[in-house]
């Protein structure tokens, strides 16, 4: 070991654990979108061994409570969406930098006025939930969710009010610290937030049982908060108490808000409809399970959402706006087109991999010994039907910003609204008419998923002509031959490897199948890539070659991204 390699190693756990590296800002949005990007997937994977945790210690035990505890979140979530979420994603940030720009001190002023203007709306829907979480509670879910059930929900409920507030001050201090430029101390925020619940559940689960998720849930919250204060503060932000409701930037909020407000009341509307539903189900062995099954599938289904489908559309904003400003469209349909085909050609594969290999994958995040074989079983089925709609809920993702390049939020909007009634009427058919139960759900996640992306394309081609040519089906159709070879030469080897090579009880050896079954998977589909010359595969080469368009062209983009942590506790 030379002795630049020992001062190297000496030194590195001082250089990791210094403040320069969590403080220091980013130069281009594409370092941002990299420390993002990052955070993500290592939310992701804290999340759920969150989840892995509170299965171990709740659900042998305590299954209604813990279907509770998934119910609880429902009500704190959308108040926090409609109220905080909505103003700071629709507003803050460009209001903000204007003000900035002008002085900082100005800026902060603004700050504290907007914040607690919203605080105090969000304070005064709060005490009516926490007045009437029981009525609340009983009325958004169905006839499979028990007296008891309501109001231990109700009562957790209560308790998660006082994490939404935590997390409204935090989510300013997050906007503050990106528009300076500081993403690494907001994208490990929601590792403490995870940290957090651990805490409390390993901290008052023997004494307080299912109630210590809804204090661990507030603890994670303060530390969301909390981590982000010292760089806030040094940032030279003051708190104020100013409740200016004439301040020119409060007045320009509430002109801006509205919209945002109402795509988010949609939403928050559709996942209160999902445990209505989920609630209703009492036919079947586990009917009052239905809302724990489906909500540990969606978290499964949304990792290749989050880990390729955002990331690539996110990436692909400012080259769509850059060339939705000429008159001529025509390099903007090629760069949608490309963007489509490279989400596909990562996805597609991830979908077939889930749908092949979805018991392992349960049986490694979710399966420990509390999580018995049946319920194991019926989540993968789940997972599997799901996992047919996950390319689809990726495409939109690029479609949706693509609408946006475009200047046009009204043709989402509309999408969205009639999306979401399909999806709601097909719940309400399968669950009560054909009592398909929680099956019936996944069916119509799917259903919902393909519509939703068939009218983003439809509408998109009538905008931007050439849509739907060669270009497009093509690439598409390569991509789902070259899939569905993977899953027929991936099925065998999976079956001998894990009733001849593995003993799958064993945990490292589950994992082993897995690794090896997926390596399998992918070399096949990497063969009949090249054997039909899908351009897509060289995209990594192509990327690196092109990095240095990137960063010019991410350095224009303002698009900042602000998420509510309570819905990402999903995942």
């Amino acid at each position: 070991m030379t002795f630049d390699t020992y001062n190297f190693m000496f030194h590195l756990p001082r250089r990791l654990f210094s403040s320069n590296w969590l403080e220091r800002q980013q130069s281009t949005i594409l370092s941002a979108a990299a420390v993002i990007t990052i955070a993500n997937i290592a939310s992701a994977i804290s999340g759920l061994l969150r989840q892995r945790l509170l299965i171990d210690v709740f659900f042998s035990t305590q299954k209604s409570d813990f279907a509770a505890y998934t119910v609880a979140s429902a009500i704190p979530d959308a108040i926090f969406q409609l109220i905080i979420l909505g103003a700071l994603s629709a507003s803050f940030i460009p209001i903000f930098s204007q003000y900035q720009k002008r002085s900082d001190e100005e800026a902060f002023q603004m700050t504290s006025a907007m914040m607690n203007v919203l605080l105090l709306i969000f304070i005064i829907f709060s005490v009516v939930v926490f007045i009437f979480a029981t009525p609340i509670t009983r009325a958004i879910t169905g006839k499979g969710f028990t007296a008891e059930q309501i109001q231990v929900s109700a009562n957790l409920t209560r308790i998660m009010l006082g994490a939404q507030f935590f997390f409204a001050i935090s989510n300013f201090f997050t906007g503050i610290l990106q528009t300076y430029r500081r993403f690494v101390i907001p994208a490990i925020a929601p590792l403490v937030y995870n940290l957090g619940i651990l805490l409390g559940v390993y901290l008052f689960a023997g004494r307080f049982g299912i109630y210590s998720t809804g204090i661990g849930v507030v603890m994670g919250a303060f530390f969301h908060m909390l981590i982000q204060l010292p760089l806030v503060y040094k940032m030279g932000f003051r708190y104020r108490l100013n409740f200016n409701f004439r301040h020119p930037g409060i007045k320009t909020m509430f002109k801006l808000t509205p919209p945002r407000v109402i795509t988010l009341g949609i939403s928050q509307f559709q996942d209160i409809a999902d445990n209505f539903f989920a609630t209703s189900i009492v036919v079947g062995q586990f009917a009052q399970l239905s809302v724990v099954v489906i909500s540990l599938a969606q978290q499964v289904m949304t990792l290749p959402i989050r880990f390729f489908g955002a990331p690539i559309a996110q990436a692909a904003l400012p080259f769509l706006v850059a060339e939705a400003e000429k008159s001529d469209l025509s390099n903007f349909r090629d760069l949608l087109l490309k963007s489509i085909n490279q989400v596909s050609f990562f996805v597609f594969p991830a979908s077939i991999l889930i749908l092949i290999l979805r018991i392992p994958v349960i049986r490694i995040i979710y399966g420990t010994d509390n999580f018995p074989w049946q319920t194991t079983v019926l989540t993968a089925r789940i997972v599997g039907i799901i996992a047919i709609s996950i390319a689809a809920q990726s495409i939109v993702q690029v479609l949706i910003r693509a609408f946006y390049a475009l200047k046009n939020t009204r043709t989402p909007f509309f999408i969205t609204c009639v999306t979401v009634s399909l999806y709601v009427s097909l719940n309400w058919f399968f669950i009560f008419v054909l009592q398909l139960g929680v099956t019936g759900m996944a069916i119509s996640i799917t259903l919902a998923a393909f519509t939703e992306m068939f009218l983003f394309m439809f509408f998109l081609n009538r905008k931007v002509k050439g849509m739907l040519s060669k270009a497009f089906w093509v690439p598409q159709l390569k991509m789902v031959v070259a899939s569905f070879l993977m899953a027929v030469f991936l099925y065998l080897p999976f079956r001998i490897l894990d009733e001849l090579v593995f003993n799958t009880s064993r945990s490292v050896e589950l994992i082993l199948l897995t690794i090896s079954t997926s390596t399998i998977g992918m070399l096949v589909y990497i063969y009949f890539a090249m054997l039909f010359d899908v351009s897509e595969l060289y995209i990594i080469k192509s990327a690196v070659q092109k990095f240095g368009d990137w960063s010019k062209t991410l350095s224009r983009s303002q698009e900042v991204i602000l998420d509510s942590p309570m819905g990402n506790e999903e995942v």
